[in-house]
């Protein structure tokens, strides 16, 4: 058991894992495709233009030429499995692009030498940063006619900082590289490598007091002696390694290979995933161990849905060894599924496998119960384990929709929930005060492309067109309301009478109710009713038809009747003793107001800025991203966005995009609301 113990150990250090982010067009899929090709892992490189990739296999992802899932492969280089995932890099598909990070060591964010730093490139890094992760940046393209690498370089540190460093420079006008941190000597395009292969010696020596003082005795280190400050200076963020390749003559493609296997860090290398055990306030940090022997523990960070095979949960492996006959547990789930099949992935394609260590990214198919963002694990003590939860952007690109055929309500829910299952950035919500079915996405071209999936794959059609804006209401003072519900119908009747006070809470703080009724007034078991009545209104709203928000409810008095009190009666009364109430707390209406950010050319920028102030935008600020790129910073209505990504591509030649997310909600201007109560009354009248 030793050996087979310590064999384990080996391979699980002989395993890196990467995930390739960054913008569109990068050549994230190409560069795949290179590395793939280069360890003789396929026989040709695929073309993007002929929808022959292995990670692009989707056939929607062929027809656009663009990335819309995260893909996983595998390749095996001087004795060392690395398992890399590339992602999509549009903003609309954060939903695929986020979890690959739940899933390795080392974020690699490639970047377009022809267009330079864009605004997804910012935004990964960001990610990366935050989930802990080894950063280093690919500048990829090097061979793009017109580009200036030094410019680029110096775009890329004047963003992202100083420990931004090349492992290797083009040489040739991008024909190849040379090494940087083994080698000392030599000419690139940017001239002698002495000065980067100092400043990266420098860089990590710093990290250790002991090399730093051989280093100023010495005047250099071996780079061989280095590794272990080197892991500790990817760790902390203190060196960000720069490569230059080029996907599609190769260069620089085999010594990527190596500086994977050289110099990022293995399993056992990294900074740990931010375990938590238990919920709520007994919540409390937990350490995965990157160690075989120990009992299993893995992360579903990608689940795919297919009509025909069924459900296939992707994950990561932390901690012990999953075997094909290992019975696993879902997060707190009592009932174990046995694995069965285990699965590596290579694109489209299945490699069974006997074993996964920590490190190892494989898959299990045909579990039903699986789901994204579950822990799977082996010991009973693990149930409550789960991972910090990545933070993603909140989809708040609507679109109604509803089945082309009557009676098909109930299949759209169903194939709707399976695409929503694959997708963190996809929502469906009813909207119980328009009776809508709402589909949100992370922007139009999300949208579109899950509706193309709901039409090839699933054979199903809806009719689509905007929702309603998602307004809310809330009160802003205090009130008190009254009603005395009283009916008879020659039987027994009906009686109830409710007397309550509301009072605004803060924003977000949702909605409080309380029971402060002494002396029997109310019998007890009539409260729910009231409660029931109280959330009526909450549900329809009281003004402008939409959902109460924000407000805290406390029922203090009321009568009942011995014999025709019932429960219709108390909740009768105590929704239009809270509609009474409401109407004389000084009522608004809320709208959401989203955070956006509009990554344009620097001439649009008068422009961009001036429409959005028209919209009742606040423009918070201005940034370059480099290569003739602003962000713009802003927050704006949503009901001010219809059509945005129109007006956008006007303003800026097609140039412009832009991302949401919901920021806060705030009263809207008093014109709006009483055209909002208007059309609410003339709905009511119908």
């Amino acid at each position: 058991m030793p050996s087979r113990s310590n064999g384990l150990v080996a391979e699980m250090k002989a395993v890196r894992t990467l995930a390739l982010v960054g913008a569109a067009a990068a050549g994230k899929s190409s560069l795949a495709e290179s590395l793939l090709h280069k360890a003789g892992a396929i026989a040709a490189c695929g073309s993007i233009e002929r929808g022959s990739t292995v990670s692009d296999h989707d056939p929607l992802e062929r027809r656009m030429q663009h990335s819309l899932n995260a893909s996983v492969m595998h390749l095996t280089h001087a004795g060392t499995r690395i398992h890399f995932i590339d992602t999509p890099g549009g903003p609309d598909f954060l939903g695929q692009s986020l979890p690959a990070l739940e899933a390795v060591e080392t974020a690699a964010v490639v970047i377009n030498a022809a267009t330079g730093i864009e605004p997804m490139t910012v935004r990964m890094m960001e990610y990366a940063a935050s989930r802990h992760l080894a950063r280093m940046i690919i500048v990829n393209k090097i061979d793009s006619q017109g580009v200036s690498l030094a410019g680029l370089l110096a775009d890329i540190q004047a963003t992202f900082g100083r420990e931004c460093l090349p492992l290797n420079l083009p040489d040739g006008v991008g024909r190849q590289v040379v090494d940087c941190f083994f080698n000392r000597f030599g000419q690139s395009d940017f001239g002698p490598v002495e000065a980067a292969h100092r400043a990266l010696v420098e860089q990590v020596v710093e990290v250790d007091a002991a090399f730093v003082d051989r280093y100023l005795e010495e005047g250099d280190v071996d780079p061989a002696e280095l590794h272990a400050p080197l892991e500790q200076a990817l760790r902390e963020g203190h060196l960000i390694p720069v490569c230059f390749v080029s996907s599609r003559s190769g260069a620089g493609v085999a010594e990527l290979l190596d500086v994977i296997v050289k110099l990022l860090p293995d399993p056992s290398e990294a900074n740990p995933p931010d375990f938590i055990v238990g919920e709520g306030a007994q919540a409390k940090p937990m350490e995965a161990r990157p160690d075989p022997s120990l009992h299993v523990l893995a992360h579903v960070f990608k689940v795919t849905i297919d009509p025909y095979v069924g459900k296939m949960g992707i994950l990561r492996v932390h901690q012990g060894t999953l075997t094909r006959d290992s019975q696993l547990y879902i997060g707190d789930g009592r009932k174990p599924f046995k694995v069965g099949h285990l699965f590596m992935l290579q694109g489209k394609d299945h490699v069974e496998v006997s074993h996964a260590v920590p490190g190892d990214i494989v898959a299990v198919a045909k579990v039903e119960e699986i789901h994204f963002d579950a822990v799977l694990h082996d010991a009973a003590e693990d149930s409550h384990v789960h991972l910090a939860p990545l933070v993603f952007p909140v989809p708040v690109y609507g679109l109604a929709v509803e089945p082309k055929r009557r009676g098909d309500e109930q299949r759209a829910w169903e194939i709707l929930g399976k695409l929503a299952a694959e997708d963190p950035c996809l929502r469906i919500e009813h909207v119980a005060a328009t009776n809508e079915t709402v589909l949100y996405g992370l922007g139009e071209l999300h949208l579109r492309i899950v509706l193309e999936r709901l039409r090839e794959v699933y054979r199903f059609e809806v009719q689509t067109r905007q929702p309603r804006i998602a307004y809310r209401e809330t009160v802003t003072a205090p009130a008190a309301g009254h009603h005395r519900h009283k009916k008879q119908t020659g039987g027994a009747g009906q009686f109830g009478e409710v007397f309550l006070r509301i009072e605004p809470l803060a924003r977000g703080a949702g909605f409080q109710f309380a029971d402060e009724v002494r002396g029997g007034a109310i019998p007890g078991q009539f409260i729910p009713a009231v409660e029931k009545g109280v959330r009526e209104v909450l549900a329809y709203g009281a003004i402008a038809g939409y959902p109460v928000v924000d407000v805290r409810v406390v029922v203090h008095d009321g009568k009942h009747h011995s014999v025709d009190s019932k429960d219709i009666a108390f909740a009768t009364a105590g929704r239009k003793a809270f509609m009474a109430a409401i109407r004389e707390a000084r009522p608004v209406v809320l709208e959401p107001i989203v955070q956006i950010e509009i990554a344009v050319p620097e001439h649009s920028v008068g422009d961009v800025t001036s429409d959005l102030s028209s919209r009742r935008g606040l423009v918070t600020g201005t940034s370059g991203l480099g290569g003739g790129t602003v962000a713009i910073g802003g927050q704006v209505p949503e009901a001010e966005l219809a059509n945005y990504q129109s007006r956008l591509n006007a303003m800026t030649s097609g140039q412009g995009r832009y991302t949401v997310a919901l920021s806060h909600y705030e009263a809207v201007p008093p014109a709006v609301q009483q055209t909002l109560m208007s059309q609410y009354r003339v709905r009511d009248e119908d």
